[in-house]
């Protein structure tokens, strides 16, 4: 089978030990396909390695993977995108799985699962990164009703009506998180399909950093959770303002009802405030939440468009 329209996207950043190893997989892995490594300001070769294995390199300035998604999204023409790291973590032999559901219109976007089988946690030596797997998923299920076998995983396929209609927002790591809550929240198709996971091999060293990349995707979350469930958000935090205000104002009537007087008028009017806030919150979710539909009314007008156009070429 020839893979003429599928493009291999390699996001890397001083990878010299692995690329060529990644390079030669994919090209043999999705015969006739074309493998493009964007170089993320590599100091150690990584770029002059991947040309010299047969890789279509360009570089890409702006610091973080976010970044480079943006502009390989904005540059590469293919009817299915494979994206991959270029630290050889992931399996190749699934390449094929991973993009026929894409190439026969069967789903929107292929994401590669490292969890289910457990190789994750075998071979994954670096601590926290499982717990953070799973709180990320968890607040994707609890916000969107969706679970991710995978949520974190860079290895996804993806179609072209997705990729030229995703609108990327994050700068660094936060991107695998940003695809997926995407997905979920424009309702596009989606697959897992169960991978091996290899760890890096030894000298190889990981670019994310537990705390910090994980504080950024979490706060990715909740800018997401903004932007797409507004009228939940504010609902939410209406109701624990709500609460509070109850929870201070109720003593006070209490005490009116039987002598007649506000004794603590510092507390009825702080509880007041509380209930004015609440009232705020929900009518601020409500315009939100407005304004975002006729965002994703726009959205889908101009995906379906984009569909039309690609369906007459």
């Amino acid at each position: 089978m020839n893979f003429n329209n599928v493009a291999v996207l390699i996001p890397c950043y001083n990878e010299a030990l692995t690329i060529a190893k990644v390079v030669e997989d994919y090209k043999k892995a999705l015969p006739g396909s074309k493998v493009y490594v964007y170089d993320n300001n590599s100091t150690d070769g990584t770029a002059e390695i991947a040309k010299q294995h047969g890789a279509l390199v360009k570089h890409e300035p702006r610091q973080g993977k976010g970044n480079v998604c943006r502009q390989m999204f904005r540059d590469i023409e293919a009817d299915c995108y494979l994206m991959v790291d270029g630290d050889d973590t992931y399996d190749e032999t699934k390449a094929v799985e991973m993009c026929l559901p894409i190439l026969n219109g069967e789903a929107d976007m292929t994401v590669g699962d490292r969890l289910s089988n457990g190789t994750y946690a075998e071979e994954n030596k670096r601590a926290l990164h499982g717990f953070g797997n799973n709180l990320v998923r968890f607040m994707i299920k609890w916000i969107y009703g969706y679970t991710f076998d995978d949520v974190m995983t860079g290895y996804r396929a993806m179609s072209k009506p997705f990729v030229k209609t995703f609108p990327v927002l994050s700068e660094g790591f936060q991107i695998e998180t940003e695809l997926s809550i995407h997905a979920v929240d424009r309702r596009w198709r989606i697959q897992d399909i169960p991978i091996v996971y290899r760890d890096r091999p030894e000298g190889s060293q990981s670019k994310l950093n537990t705390v910090s990349d994980g504080i950024k995707v979490i706060k990715m979350i909740g800018v997401l959770f903004k932007d797409y469930r507004p009228l939940k958000l504010f609902c939410i935090i209406a109701v624990l303002l709500l609460l509070l205000g109850l929870a201070l104002g109720i003593p006070v009537i209490v005490d009116f009802t039987h002598t007649g007087l506000v004794e603590r008028l510092p507390t009825a009017i702080l509880a007041a405030a509380f209930v004015f806030l609440s009232s705020l919150s929900l009518a601020t979710g409500l315009i939100l939440d407005s304004i975002a539909k006729i965002e994703r009314k726009n959205w889908e007008l101009v995906t379906y468009m984009f569909r039309k156009d690609i369906v007459s070429e």
